[in-house]
């Protein structure tokens, strides 16, 4: 019987370097997956919070009237690290250089100087990471939307000043006086009803002359559901804030009358009268708290809607070419 050869003293342990070697292979390339997820998951979190940021100071910059670029950082820092799961994002810039437009950088947090210091690969030597996002949020008058189906006229009311603290006033369904539109056309022009697309609701978009007018003195149908809710919703101390199509000019007469939306104004509502019976009436005469003789509108078939314009930003979708400023702006991410 043959002997087995003993192995050649040059070719022992070099199994052994062979391992180590694929071991410290292994180690990294898990080091490097393990640290490229964590770098993913931080810039998730950093995108969260410059889009909040960004968003936030865009609203107070509006609210506001205008804002340096110290207010801007502050009101982007508010928000920036609660959007963050470790709740550690710093503020890196913000640039308002555009106008309407609020761009916020973030960067992490955690270790000395925004980088990331808890990282496997720093174990192999590597340098530690820096990781960062920006968002830029724009405001902008909305161009077109879906409401309630009611159109004031800019003819009788400054609504460019509206202001939290803008004056309370009557907005009458028949002023009489200038408030029939520059061309004097027989839809009366204080404000007037639009023709519905769904209960109680109309869409409308500016730079046309295609909203339709709905006559009568009444509110057209559907409206009793979102008139009680307005309702509660100030007894119970809230706000009603709505944002009404505005128009400089309306054609024509009755069912065939047009509307000429040109842009979109808030309103702070404190009371109404659509008609006559209890849906339609709220806090409309003299008597009902906040109110008075002037603004009182309660007599027969007067028709009005009190409040004030205000300052109003709002997060929602509008659709077509911005409108005319009348305070009311849409807010969204465009970058």
């Amino acid at each position: 019987m043959r002997r087995l050869k003993r192995p050649n003293d040059k070719e022992r342990g070099a199994a052994g370097v062979l391992v180590a070697v694929m071991m410290l292979v292994l180690i990294g390339a898990g080091a490097m997956a393990v640290d490229v997820g964590q770098i993913y998951a931080e810039r998730a979190q950093l995108q969260n919070a410059a889009d909040a940021g960004a968003m936030a100071a865009a609203h107070q910059c509006h609210k506001a009237g205008g804002c340096t670029v110290t207010q801007a950082t502050a009101w982007a820092q508010e928000l920036a690290g609660p959007n963050s799961n470790d709740g550690a994002t710093d503020i890196a810039s913000v640039d308002l250089s555009v106008a309407k437009q609020v761009t916020v950088a973030t960067s992490t947090r955690s270790g000395s100087n925004g980088f990331l210091t808890k990282m496997f690969a720093s174990a192999l030597n590597a340098p530690p990471v820096t990781v960062g996002a920006h968002a830029t949020a724009s405001f902008f008058p909305p161009g077109g939307g879906s409401g309630f189906p009611l159109a004031i006229s800019d003819q009788c009311y400054n609504l460019s000043a509206a202001s939290p603290t803008g004056v309370v006033q009557k907005i009458s369904y028949k002023p009489g006086g200038t408030c029939t539109g520059p061309s004097g056309t027989q839809i009366p022009g204080g404000w007037g009803w639009l023709d519905q697309d769904s209960p109680c609701e109309a869409t409308t978009q500016t730079g046309t002359n295609l909203m339709g007018s709905d006559p009568g003195n009444n509110p057209p149908s559907g409206c009793k559901e979102i008139l009680d809710g307005w309702a509660a919703t100030i007894l119970a101390g809230g706000e009603v804030n709505v944002a009404f199509p505005i128009f400089d000019d309306a054609t024509n007469k009755g069912q065939n009358g047009n509307y000429n939306i040109v842009g979109y104004a808030t309103f702070k509502i404190w009371g109404w009268k659509f008609g006559n019976n209890h849906v339609y009436e709220f806090r409309n005469t003299k008597d009902d708290p906040g109110m008075n003789s002037s603004l009182a509108c309660s007599a027969g078939n007067d028709r009005c809607i009190i409040g004030q314009f205000v300052k109003y930003e709002s997060i929602e979708s509008y659709t077509g070419t911005p409108g005319k400023d009348f305070g009311t702006v849409a807010i969204r991410l465009i970058n």
